[in-house]
């Protein structure tokens, strides 16, 4: 019988502070931005891993602080006062706009894969201005999560989909699958639309399935 066939569409996650899942791999990066607008210092940047929930946090403080998200290979010289959260810093982020941000003394919240200190020597940084100020940075990690924040952050993004799946089954996947957010995250997902393109439970036979791999291809 033919499967249902499934749109591959990105579902909204939940990205209130509510749904922020704490766990001792990114309760420093959350009590900073918590503490908004009693910040010791007016910019930050959050890095860590893919998924490891760098986004949702800038959102969070986002709406907080009213400021408008903007990716860091977009950045220009005009950019208007007030807070702003800058998203990926990366190589090939222009350098003199972002310097200009930094010295402008703003409410500023940045994200990016590595520690600020390594953006010179990781992105390839030469403005020496920029070298200084990246390296002077407050910077907040958030680490790999244990297995109680990946059990917490399956739950979200199965709720996120609107899908209750048993305890027990999600055990057995954390434990099986790499442990890292991206990895839940896509197998989430991948669960997802088998479910629905077989019309099936997410239970723990569908489970298992996803994680033997596919089937072996029919001979002939």
């Amino acid at each position: 019988m033919t499967g249902q066939l499934v749109l591959p569409l990105e579902l909204p996650g939940a990205l209130g502070r509510e749904d922020f899942l704490v766990g001792p791999g990114n309760a420093r990066a959350v009590a900073f931005i918590d503490a908004w607008p009693d910040w010791a210092q007016p910019a930050a940047a959050l890095y860590g891993p893919p998924a490891a929930g760098k986004s949702h946090l800038a959102a969070i403080w986002a709406r907080a602080a009213g400021a408008p998200v903007i990716a860091a290979a977009a950045l220009e010289r005009d950019i208007p006062d007030g807070p702003l959260v800058v998203e990926d810093v990366a190589a090939g982020t222009p350098e003199a706009p972002l310097f200009a941000l930094l010295e402008r003394g703003r409410p500023l919240l940045l994200t990016s894969a590595i520690a600020p200190a390594e953006w010179p020597q990781g992105f390839g940084f030469t403005l020496p201005d920029l070298v200084s100020r990246c390296r002077a940075l407050l910077g907040f990690a958030l680490w790999a999560p244990d297995e109680a924040l990946l059990m917490g952050l399956a739950v979200k993004l199965f709720a996120d989909r609107q899908v209750t799946v048993p305890e027990a089954v999600i055990s057995h996947m954390i434990r099986c699958l790499e442990r890292s957010p991206a990895a839940i995250r896509d197998f989430v997902a991948q669960a997802d639309a088998r479910a629905l393109a077989e019309k099936r439970p997410i239970n723990l036979s569908l489970i298992k399935e996803l994680l033997a791999g596919p089937p072996p291809p029919a001979l002939f």
